[in-house]
């Protein structure tokens, strides 16, 4: 398998996420902070504030050949798991570029890969507002399945 990407072109890449996460937060009042991950993954974390859920965090991760990106949408369920696990089975039917996931501690994530031939601005822009906007869409719906005690 070949490298798409060598480290000088995704220094590049780098640079580009950086300029065009920083014009979103210009221009978009709900960021409220855009910061950069420590460690050997090149990551930025995007923060959100939302009306529905507090916030939403997206993290971006540079691959060599894609960029992953995931929010955290809510914690594991305390009841009804099956029919939490159904409903976001059947919402991913429906979701482009992105899909529910089970992840650490069982929780629930939005996730995907964009492959970075198509990396552009209006990319990144559409990926991180269907996040932000399928978490807000779902997350009330889906605490009241996961957590309905709480609401009785």
């Amino acid at each position: 398998m070949t490298n798409l990407y060598d480290n000088s072109s995704l220094v590049v890449i780098e640079r580009h996420i950086d300029e065009w996460l920083a014009g979103f937060a210009v221009v978009n009042p709900a960021i409220v902070a855009i910061d950069r991950g420590d460690g050997d993954d090149t990551r930025w974390y995007v923060r959100m504030r939302g009306e529905e859920k507090e916030f939403t965090t997206v993290w971006l991760t540079l691959g060599q050949r894609t960029l992953r990106y995931e929010a955290y949408v809510m914690p594991a369920p305390e009841e009804n798991i099956e029919a939490l696990f159904e409903n976001l089975l059947r919402r991913n039917e429906r979701l482009i570029g992105v899909h529910f996931a089970i992840g650490v501690e069982d929780a629930v994530f939005l996730r995907g890969d964009l492959p970075l031939v198509a990396l552009s601005e209006n990319e990144l822009d559409r990926v991180i507002g269907s996040l932000y906007a399928t978490a807000e869409q779902c997350f009330q719906g889906l605490l009241r399945i996961g957590f309905a005690s709480h609401f009785a």
